[in-house]
C-alpha cells in the first residue's frame, strides 16, 4: 500500500491535467479581436488620409466602405454621420431682384467753381449762372457756357433719371419784340440748354424745361447782388419717381 501512495504521489506530482477547450481558445479570441481593432483603425486612418480625385469624399463612409470590402465588421459606434448639407449664402455679386439707379457722385465732384451742387430729398440740383451760360437780356448760349455745360454732361449721361432744366430771372422787367416778360426769357433760356444737352447726348425722353421767370428767387431783389444771384439755370435731376 505504502508503494501505491507514493508511486500516486510520483504520479500527481508529475501528472498535469489538460487544460479545457474554452481555456484554450480564449487567449485566440481575445488576440483576434485585438487585431480587428486595429485593422479598423488602420481602414479609418487610411479612409481620412486618401485624397479624392476631385470629387468630395465622406470619410466615415469611406471607412465603412473599406471595412465592408474587408470583411471586417465595424461596430455600432464606428456608423458613419450623416453630413449636414451647407446653407447656401447668395454671392457677392448677386442682383437684386428690382433694378436700382446709381446714385452720381455729388459732393466733391470735379464740375468746377462755376456749377454749384445741391442735394436734396429726393433730387440733386445743378446750379449755374446766367451771367456765364447767356449775354444779357439772351438766350443763346455762349462759348463759356457750353463749356461749363460740356463738364456736367458725363454726371447726367451716368444715370437714366429724369432732369428738369429750370430758368429763373431777377424782378427787372423785360419787353422786347422776342421776350415780353420774364416769362418767355426764362423759359426760353431752359429750352436751350435742353436743346443743347440733347446734342450732347442725353436722351430727350429724360428732359424737360421750365420758366419760372422771377417767382423762386434765393435773394433779395433789391440789389444788384441778390438780382445775380436770382439770375441763374438750374438742373435739376429727380433721383426719385414722381409720387402719384
Amino acid at each position: 500500500m505504502n508503494g501505491q501512495a507514493s508511486q500516486g504521489s510520483r504520479f500527481s506530482r508529475w501528472h498535469i491535467e489538460p487544460q479545457r477547450e474554452e481555456e484554450q481558445e480564449a487567449w485566440l479570441i481575445t488576440y483576434l479581436d485585438m487585431l480587428t481593432l486595429l485593422l479598423v483603425m488602420l481602414v479609418i486612418m487610411l479612409a481620412l488620409a486618401g485624397k479624392g480625385d476631385g470629387e468630395q469624399n465622406d470619410p466615415a463612409a469611406s471607412a465603412m466602405l473599406a471595412a465592408g470590402e474587408l470583411g471586417v465588421a465595424l461596430p455600432a459606434s464606428a456608423a458613419p454621420i450623416p453630413s449636414i448639407a451647407p446653407v447656401p449664402t447668395p454671392a457677392a455679386d448677386a442682383q437684386p431682384d428690382a433694378p436700382q439707379e446709381s446714385m452720381p457722385t455729388t459732393p466733391g465732384m470735379a464740375l468746377g467753381d462755376d456749377i454749384q451742387v445741391i442735394v436734396n430729398e429726393g433730387s440733386i440740383s445743378f446750379r449755374i449762372s446766367s451771367e456765364i451760360l447767356f449775354g444779357s437780356g439772351r438766350a443763346e448760349l455762349e462759348d463759356a457756357g457750353l463749356e461749363v455745360i460740356d463738364r456736367l454732361v458725363p454726371t447726367l449721361a451716368a444715370n437714366a433719371f429724369r432732369i428738369v432744366v429750370e430758368g429763373h430771372t431777377d424782378n427787372l422787367p423785360i419787353q422786347t419784340e422776342r421776350f415780353p416778360s420774364n416769362w418767355e426769357l426764362s423759359a426760353s433760356r431752359a429750352s436751350s440748354v435742353v436743346r443743347y444737352l440733347q446734342l450732347a447726348g442725353i436722351e430727350a425722353t429724360r428732359l424737360s424745361a421750365t420758366g419760372y421767370a422771377d417767382t423762386r428767387p434765393l435773394a433779395d431783389n433789391a440789389d444788384e447782388r441778390g438780382r445775380a444771384s436770382n439770375r441763374r439755370v438750374e438742373l435739376v435731376m429727380q433721383t426719385e419717381p414722381d409720387k402719384p
